[in-house]
């Protein structure tokens, strides 16, 4: 956005996550996703008269565990409230929501961005119901309830994020700490993390102004591409003499572009009031307590543990706790074999992630037990790195582990010192110009000796034994 340099986005985010809940937050039926339409509707769900609401205690804990998480002041007494609007996808004509009592608030959500670590407060964190889902056909409008009173825990950000980018990154931390908690699933494909987006753009220095909301964005990269728009579309308005006005906008992933959806209700429209069917939700200290220290590592905890025991940069210690089951199979490893976490990261990173295309999703190809047996033999100098990357690639094929693969294709190292001796001399003689250059001071051409010996070895030769003998041979000892 160089072009808009004077200007500054102010960015504020709602995130939408559902809880992992085997049923509704205020009824029994199933949360499972996938059913055929209107599948998992009961009498609560679909609104009928003189059914009454029962509060989901799972979800009421999954909501303590993400408040706890965040640094959120968890309150035990909290209360439900009615927002009354109309649309076909919500039956009761209300939805079940916090607004005046939430379970939270306070709080922050930690995230690296451009190699530095950065908070961002938040203002709350309520539960509610979610409502159904429209589908438009032509002249018709097809409703499915299925996602009628899913439980969501909707977190409010401070509006001081100030990119796309920073909004990115808060959003994949935000995610990844639910899921590290087993909080939300975080899948996006599915609703179950969604985004609204409010954005604004001011000069430097001047009050805030006036807001659009972007709404239900389930995918970062869409995020980034829906605020760009979104900022460039209001700072050309101004600039052209135009006002934004506030309303809730939708982005089309299609054209790049967001529309006008609706002009943006305040509160008071929605005619919020107690739920008079809920009674005041109050945790009791026991419970309380329970939840509070049953919470795991955290993410960004994990991170700073990474840099500050293992001696790792905050670029590697970001990138193995960007998804927990890639964190997980770190952790793994490092119990099997721990002298060297600087080389155990890099392996992961740098060669075993090219061979798992989505580590959120799915194990790496190798089992940790069988990568820390390749790791110790490589700190044992039992195999250099050539003869690594060739092990490596046939535990990937054959799934055997690294000591069955050397023995059964012999790949151990060659140390007879005698026989390396024997080849260098050998390759002395063969390249007598390239050793009267090196003696005369041309230190680079030791590699060019060193690549002739792995090539007559096949890559065998005991890298530090090789370099000994090399040096001592070249320099005629």
């Amino acid at each position: 956005m160089t072009q808009h340099d004077a200007w500054e986005i102010v960015i504020g985010l709602e995130v939408h996550a559902q809880l992992k809940t085997d049923s509704k937050i205020f009824s029994r039926e199933s949360t499972a996703f996938g059913a055929e339409p209107n599948q998992h509707v009961n009498e609560v769900c679909a609104g009928l008269p003189g059914v009454l609401p029962v509060l989901n205690k799972r979800a009421v804990e999954l909501a303590m565990r993400a408040g706890f998480a965040l640094g959120c002041d968890v309150h035990r007494d909290s209360r439900f409230d009615r927002k009354n609007y109309f649309y076909p996808d919500l039956p009761k004509g209300y939805q079940i929501s916090q607004l005046f009592h939430p379970i939270c608030t306070g709080g922050a959500v930690t995230y690296v961005l451009d190699g530095e670590e950065r908070t961002c407060r938040l203002t709350r964190i309520h539960m509610e119901e979610d409502a159904g889902k429209s589908t438009h056909r032509g002249d018709a409008s097809l409703v499915d309830l299925n996602r009628a009173g899913i439980p969501l825990i909707e977190i409010v950000s401070e509006p001081e994020l100030r990119s796309p980018a920073e909004a990115a990154a808060y959003l994949k931390a935000l995610r990844n700490l639910l899921r590290a908690l087993n909080v939300c699933d975080g899948n996006m494909e599915q609703g179950s993390f969604r985004c609204d987006a409010n954005v604004s753009v001011r000069r430097p220095g001047e009050p805030l102004g006036t807001r659009a909301e972007l709404k239900n964005i389930n995918s970062f990269r869409f995020i980034q591409r829906a605020i760009e728009y979104e900022a460039n579309r209001q700072i050309d308005l101004i600039e052209s003499g135009g006002a934004v006005v506030q309303e809730t906008r939708l982005y089309n992933s299609d054209t790049g572009r967001t529309a006008s959806m609706r002009s943006k209700e305040e509160a008071h429209d929605y005619r919020y009031f107690p739920d008079p069917d809920l009674p005041p939700l109050r945790i009791d200290e026991a419970w309380y307590n329970a939840t509070r220290d049953s919470l795991p590592e955290l993410p960004h905890q994990r991170r700073q543990r990474y840099q500050r025991d293992l001696g790792l940069s905050l670029y590697d210690a970001d990138n193995l706790t960007a998804a927990p089951p890639l964190s997980d199979y770190f952790e793994a490893v490092l119990a099997l074999f721990s002298e060297n976490p600087k080389n155990t990261a890099n392996w992961i990173l740098n060669t075993l992630l090219a061979h798992t295309p989505n580590p959120d999703a799915e194990p790496p190809p190798i089992p940790p037990q069988h990568l820390a047996d390749l790791l110790r033999l490589i700190h044992a100098g039992d195999l250099n790195h050539q003869l690594a990357r060739q092990v490596f690639d046939l535990m990937l094929t054959t799934h055997r582990d690294p000591t069955t693969i050397i023995d059964a294709e012999g790949l151990r190292p060659v140390r007879d010192t005698a026989g390396l001796e024997a080849l260098i001399h050998t390759i002395i003689d063969e390249n007598p110009a390239q050793v009267a250059q090196y003696r005369e001071g041309k230190d680079k051409l030791f590699s060019f000796f060193m690549g002739q010996l792995m090539k007559k070895t096949q890559g065998k030769a005991d890298a530090n034994l090789a370099r000994d003998t090399m040096t001592r041979l070249l320099k005629g000892e």
